[in-house]
């Protein structure tokens, strides 16, 4: 897959990456918003996958770590437990609420996470009573009408194991999740944090087709496909959203850990 790529993007010989690579797109501008100190949840970090990336600039931005910041991976997955590239790891328990103290984050990551999220009015709840005001979330993931989203949900949850397994080889099935795209458009995050407390700065962005494998002409097809496209059927949906400065949090500040 790698020599495919390098015959796409000659570029990737220099620095190891395309010029529409999505990892480094997303993570440079989480990096530009993550803060000298306080309290950073990467929210279904799993095991901590980005550090097998063959890339050393992506595996440096996809490192939430700073030397006065406190960097936690929560996960639902018993996984998270063996994450080593944090400060702290939290197991989240099924009903969906966050184990954070009110106001006490400063920045939410979530990778490839909203398009398993079934209930999201549960979900913008529990991050806006957790973010500081002035907090971000970021997260990168499928818009439901991209050629990805549309895929997936084509796909019954069962199979998405074998046909990835064709499709990324490099994947492990522990990788592989349920997927239910509920807050995977533009109109449904509107809908989920419309309420006033939310600062929308959300974009589409089209990366390279690795969802389609190693088939020279569907990758073509792909890339000509984003650059027509309009904005509601792009690939990918980097959302980022920012609790208003002005809106005082619920406590202020404080340990990150709630004990509920």
């Amino acid at each position: 897959m790698e020599a495919l790529r390098q015959r796409d993007h000659p570029e990737i010989r220099a620095g190891g990456y395309s010029r529409i690579d999505g990892t480094v797109e997303f993570f440079t501008r989480v990096q530009a918003l993550l803060p000298d100190r306080g309290v950073v949840v990467d929210l279904g970090a799993g095991r901590g996958k980005w550090q097998e990336d063959p890339c050393r600039w992506r595996r440096t931005l996809s490192d939430l770590r700073g030397r006065h910041r406190v960097v936690v991976a929560a996960d639902i997955d018993n996984a998270v437990a063996g994450h080593p590239a944090v400060d702290a790891r939290v197991l989240l328990p099924p009903e969906g609420w966050l184990p954070f103290e009110d106001g006490s984050i400063s920045v939410v990551v979530a990778d490839w996470v909203l398009e398993h999220v079934g209930d999201p009015d549960r979900l913008a709840g529990e991050l806006r009573r957790v973010l500081a005001p002035g907090g971000w979330i970021c997260a990168r993931t499928p818009n439901k009408w991209g050629y990805v989203g549309v895929g997936a949900r084509l796909v019954p949850n069962q199979r998405h194991v074998g046909l990835l397994r064709r499709l990324q080889p490099d994947r492990q099935s522990q990788d592989v999740f349920d997927v239910r795209y509920r807050l995977n458009t533009r109109a449904a995050l509107r809908r989920t944090f419309g309420d006033g407390a939310w600062v929308d700065c959300t974009y589409p962005y089209g990366p390279d087709a690795d969802y389609v494998g190693a088939s020279i002409v569907a990758r073509k097809l792909v890339r000509a496909w984003q650059r027509v496209a309009p904005a509601a059927l792009a690939t990918t949906l980097h959302v980022f959203l920012q609790r208003r400065p002005g809106e005082p949090a619920a406590s202020p500040g404080g340990a990150p850990f709630a004990d509920r």
